[in-house]
């Protein structure tokens, strides 16, 4: 073997030269090493799964459409408890409260179809309560917890509680007349719905707007 320069390569030229594949060899094969063990390590990649979610803000009692929602892929480790996979078990339904656009859809964030929550407790029955002050009746929005009130017509001196805690299903927006007072439909089980009923006939009925 000759050189660049017409000579042959010495024996120490042979063995840097050697040296330096060597080298480069091993280089090589422990970056390869280095892939393959992060490859090993590496978590797979996380499942997901599809979710319904709001496709715009939505006001509480709103009756859902097909274009108030849209189907989106979470993480699995970020899905709610209760979370709808679809349109065909919302549709139809009553928004308990606002909803943010992109929120994902549960069974408790809305109502059924009847008002009265799918698969909620078989003694509770959805009650009409009409309120004395239109204004009172307009700082409440469906979802929301009150305490219904009872005074005599002739205005005594204290209000007795009717019926306490229970839920707003709905206010319809009826265009009464104020002077009748403002429609409310509260979820109530049997025995304060009877109370309701019968205040309604022999006095006038306030709220009480309890924290969330």
């Amino acid at each position: 073997m000759r050189g660049p320069a017409g000579k042959g390569l010495s024996l120490r030229d042979l063995q840097r030269a050697l040296a330096r594949h060597r080298v480069l060899l091993a280089s090589g094969l422990a970056a390869g090493a280095v892939a393959a063990g992060l490859t090993a390590v590496a978590p797979p990649p996380e499942p997901r799964v599809e979710v319904l979610t709001a496709a715009r803000d939505l006001p509480a009692g709103a009756v859902l459409t097909p274009e108030d929602l849209v189907v989106a892929s979470v993480p699995g480790a970020l899905l709610p408890a209760g979370a709808l996979s679809g349109p065909a078990g919302a549709v139809g339904r009553l928004v308990a409260g606002p909803v943010r656009r992109g929120e994902t859809m549960t069974d408790v964030r809305l109502l059924g179809a009847g008002l009265l929550p799918a698969g909620g407790e078989a003694s509770e029955v959805a009650v009409p309560v009409r309120v004395a002050e239109p204004a009172a009746a307009a700082l409440v929005e469906a979802g929301d917890r009150i305490d219904v009130l009872a005074a005599a017509p002739e205005g005594g001196p204290t209000a007795a509680v009717v019926a306490s805690g229970v839920r707003v299903l709905s206010v319809p927006a009826l265009g009464d007349d104020p002077g009748e007072g403002s429609l409310l439909v509260v979820a109530a089980g049997r025995p304060a719905a009877a109370r309701l009923a019968a205040a309604a006939v022999s006095g006038l009925l306030s709220l009480v707007v309890l924290p969330r």
